[in-house]
């Protein structure tokens, strides 16, 4: 009670408070989780404290700003360790990052090297490779961006990263039990609510959503509590390590959960991953429907793709 009385009071403060940019999200008690996927199981409760949320995934712009003031180099651009890559010839070890390039036949679903691939000289700036180009697209989310990119642009910014809990209730924006962030229908009044994959995956994407790849930010509706593309677009990440049994750890109501103190994912055991939400613009039910708000993404904490960003959070007692 004392909580939810709190929560209240900070919510008619942040009303004449907003940092640009950001909006309020409540604290509260949400059930967190998805029945659907073994790894978001069971849902249970969880309480978060209220925070600021960045409205929007950051953009190519905001991290053209944070690059030109710090002159930071992102992960992607850095020369790779030989050290990383025991065996690999000296001509293979150049900058890049990994990038979705659509096979020309149907494939099977079981590998997805047949749709990922390393390219030589793809970051940020250049998101396909060296002669693709950010130029025009300066309000899309900025791609290729691994875990410590992130972190530091948040550490620039006086923010930080979101918990993987902060990010689903504030996902959620009020609607306990929805499949979706906007609600019980996945088109309602047949009309797109998030960027996602269309067509057969991973061979024919129609588009019919207006987009082949990243859209701009807000192009598609807020969610209840004023922030856009919490589904689809690109994956954000959170500060939490990935493990497929972290819920079934957790007993009673959950305070705050900051996650696991090491990552584990059995289908990679050696790899470190942390978690990201919200599905991207390759999301589909053919394949990954993980665009739901209890959903869990899992990504290599050093590898850049073109499907994934973040927005930044930050605490009412940085007020």
């Amino acid at each position: 009670m004392i909580r939810l009385l709190i929560a209240m009071l900070l919510s008619v403060h942040v009303l004449v408070a907003a940092p640009a940019g950001m909006v309020w999200v409540p604290g509260g008690v949400f059930v967190m989780g998805d029945e659907t996927m073994p790894d978001a199981m069971p849902r249970h409760e969880v309480w978060v404290d209220g925070f600021w949320m960045d409205e929007t995934e950051v953009t190519n712009a905001e991290f053209a700003r944070f690059v030109d003031a710090t002159g930071y180099v992102t992960v992607a651009e850095r020369p790779l360790n030989p050290a990383d890559f025991p065996g690999a010839p000296a001509e293979a070890l150049v900058p890049g990052a990994v990038v979705f390039a659509a096979p020309d036949h149907e494939v099977a679903l079981g590998n997805h090297l047949q749709w990922w691939s390393y390219v030589p000289g793809a970051h940020w700036r250049h998101p396909l490779g060296p002669a693709s180009s950010i130029e025009g697209k300066e309000n899309h989310p900025v791609l290729h961006v691994a875990y410590e990119d992130a972190q530091a642009y948040a550490k620039w910014a006086g923010k930080r990263l979101p918990t993987e809990a902060e990010w689903e209730r504030a996902a959620r924006g009020g609607m306990e039990g929805a499949p979706f962030v906007w609600g019980e229908e996945w088109m309602p009044d047949g009309k797109f609510m998030a960027n996602t994959f269309q067509g057969h995956f991973p061979d024919k994407n129609t588009n019919e959503d207006g987009f082949e790849s990243s859209a701009p930010v807000k192009s598609f509706p807020a969610n209840d509590f004023g922030l856009y593309d919490m589904a689809g677009n690109v994956w954000e990440w959170c500060s939490d390590w990935y493990r497929a049994d972290t819920y079934a750890s957790r007993e009673g109501l959950t305070v705050n959960p900051i996650g696991p103190d090491a990552s584990f994912d059995p289908a990679e055991p050696g790899v470190k991953k942390r978690v990201t939400k919200g599905g991207s613009f390759l999301c589909t039910s053919q394949y990954c429907s993980r665009y739901r708000p209890g959903g869990r993404g899992k990504a290599e904490i050093d590898t850049g793709t073109n499907h994934i960003g973040f927005r930044c959070v930050r605490d009412a007692a940085a007020d």
